[in-house]
Parts: structure tokens; C-alpha cells; sequence
């Protein structure tokens, strides 16, 4: 398991925004959906989940790391933040969206994944969208995760490259992937 220290972490993105590189993409994506609750699922520092309550959704944010999460904390104290392994989330109520950003399925331990796909799938609304953006060169491919969402009962609606829709090929190096309820039986 990776050890983190939030603090540092969060200090790449300080840094990159200083110098005006626009680190909410997953953000300015997440609100085409037009959420009025989010659940930022391996949510880190609360990067993703701070920007999107600062426009104004209700967001959860979960993630494992307890470093990461005070880190968190620390920039949102009224913000709901929740230590959990993704696997194992129950949290009793859906969101109409449910992100994944930051590679959080490379960040699981390997043969787990599709634990980690059926525990946030558990967390959709009927019309909720599962958003979910991570690098193809660690082992864990799109099709291996299509197979996951399909067991938790989802189906792939859209795929792109980047955060902001650029189009997926067979050579992206990254996948920004939409995921919905299955419409099948």
C-alpha cells in the first residue's frame, strides 16, 4: 500500500495553479452532468471535491489515505469527508455522480478492482454517471474496467482521452471514461 503525505501532494497542485495551468478539468467535466450531489470516490486532498462544492454541489469526499484526508480537512473543515477502502464503502445513500479521478483504480491494491467498481457503482442514483480517468501503462486496461463496470451493472456510455474530451484512440495513453446504469436486464 502507498504511504502519502498530503500536504505535499496538494503542494504540486498549489504550485501548478500558481503558474496558471488549469488543474479543474475533472471538475469543469463532472459539472456538464449537472450533479446536485457528487461523490468524489479516492478523493485525495480534496482537490476535485473542494473545487465542485466551491460551485456550489454537495459533495462527499472518501478516500483511504489519512494523510490525504487531513490534508483535506485542513482546506474544507466543513466539507464531509469519509476514511474507507472503496471496496468496502456502504455509505447508505447515491449521488448523482460518482467520480474517480486521479487513477484511483491504479492506487488499489491489483485483483481488487472490480471490488472497487462495485462498491462505488453502489453509490449511483438510477440516473447517476460513474466518471473515471486513469493512465493505460499500469496494468489495469479499459477493457479490463468495462468488465468490472459491466459485473456491478453499468454500461460504457462515452470515452475520452482527457478531461476534456479529447477523443480516445487506440494509442491514448489515458482514458476518461462514462459509465451508467445498464439499460439490459
Amino acid at each position: 500500500m502507498t504511504t502519502w503525505n498530503g500536504d505535499e501532494y496538494q503542494q504540486r497542485f498549489d504550485r501548478l495553479a500558481a503558474r496558471g495551468v488549469e488543474v479543474h478539468g475533472e471538475a469543469d467535466l463532472v459539472c456538464t452532468f449537472e450533479p446536485g450531489s457528487v461523490l468524489d470516490a479516492g478523493c485525495g486532498t480534496g482537490r476535485v471535491a473542494i473545487e465542485l462544492a466551491r460551485r456550489g454541489i454537495e459533495v462527499t469526499g472518501v478516500d483511504v489515505d489519512e494523510s490525504m484526508l487531513a490534508t483535506a480537512a485542513a482546506r474544507a473543515p466543513d466539507q464531509t469527508w469519509v476514511r474507507c477502502d472503496l471496496t468496502e464503502l456502504e455509505l447508505g445513500r447515491t449521488f448523482d455522480v460518482v467520480v474517480m479521478a486521479g487513477n484511483v483504480p491504479l492506487f488499489t491494491p491489483p485483483g481488487t478492482q472490480a471490488a472497487l467498481v462495485a462498491g462505488v457503482a453502489r453509490h449511483m442514483g438510477e440516473r447517476a454517471v460513474l466518471l473515471a480517468g486513469f493512465s493505460l501503462d499500469r496494468g489495469y486496461a479499459v477493457e479490463e474496467y468495462d468488465r468490472d463496470a459491466a459485473a456491478a451493472g453499468l454500461e460504457l456510455t462515452e470515452r475520452w482521452a482527457t478531461w476534456d474530451r479529447q477523443p480516445f484512440t487506440d494509442t491514448s495513453g489515458y482514458a476518461v471514461s462514462v459509465h451508467r446504469r445498464s439499460s439490459s436486464p
